[in-house]
């Protein structure tokens, strides 16, 4: 053989076996453990979902390496994924199981604050938000670096227990390709992900179309809405 060894080719149907046999001894030692499934060809589908995966592949930084992760979440290889405020930790299997732990930056009070007041009263209920029923320009908002919802690559911060000198490898890249998947079946744990309260954007909205309406009527009004009635307004 030479200087050079290769792998030994294995079929994606063998590795999917694999992943399903981790899975299975895994779930004896961690009964909250999070596989990514994927259903169908696509990694996500709603909007929350396909925006995340969107603006992975929008990142220069990323641009050479995060394509590699695509095949490994699609075929069941990242084996479980927790979403925590500012941290995202998953186990995926490659030549072994590695452990990969992905920290972003929550956002700061101005960052939020420029982002309840820019949405304004244009959000309904918590159900518009989860299911990204709203205006095109408010999207954007989300999505613009630095100002928006959305991390920029400088406050992704990656690490992997596998061996490659390279930041985004492959199993990083599936476990944020994994986000999007999580996104899709629970939208809030963005928000979660991010340390903002979603709640603040219905309480601006609600409390914005109070004082209009009273402004208009020619009278004022010290009403406050808190979080708890918010919750049982809109049962989250």
């Amino acid at each position: 053989m030479g200087w050079y060894s290769y792998d030994e080719y294995v079929p994606v149907a063998k590795k999917k076996e694999k992943a399903a046999k981790h899975i299975a001894k895994l779930r004896k030692k961690d009964s909250n453990l999070s596989p990514i499934i994927i259903e169908g060809r696509k990694i996500a589908t709603t909007w929350w979902g396909l925006a995340w995966c969107n603006n992975l592949k929008s990142y220069a930084d990323y641009s050479n390496r995060i394509g590699r992760g695509s095949a490994y979440v699609k075929n069941g290889f990242v084996l479980d994924l927790k979403i925590e405020k500012g941290l995202v930790t998953g186990k995926v299997m490659g030549s072994k199981i590695y452990n990969v732990t992905i920290k972003i930056d929550t956002l700061a009070e101005m960052q939020k604050e420029h982002i309840v007041k820019a949405v304004g009263r244009r959000i309904d209920s918590v159900s518009d938000l989860v299911e990204g029923k709203f205006p095109k320009d408010m999207g954007e908002l989300f999505l613009t670096q630095k100002k928006g919802l959305f991390p920029s690559p400088k406050e992704i911060h990656l690490d992997c227990s596998c061996p490659d000198w390279a930041d985004m490898c492959k199993h990083v890249a599936a476990v944020l390709y994994g986000i999007g998947t999580r996104l899709d079946q629970d939208p809030l744990l963005f928000f979660k992900l991010r340390g903002m309260d979603m709640n603040v954007f219905i309480k601006a909205s609600i409390d914005e179309k109070l004082n209009s309406m009273m402004k208009n009527a020619g009278k004022s009004t010290k009403r406050v809405i808190e979080n708890a009635d918010i919750s049982e307004i809109f049962g989250v």
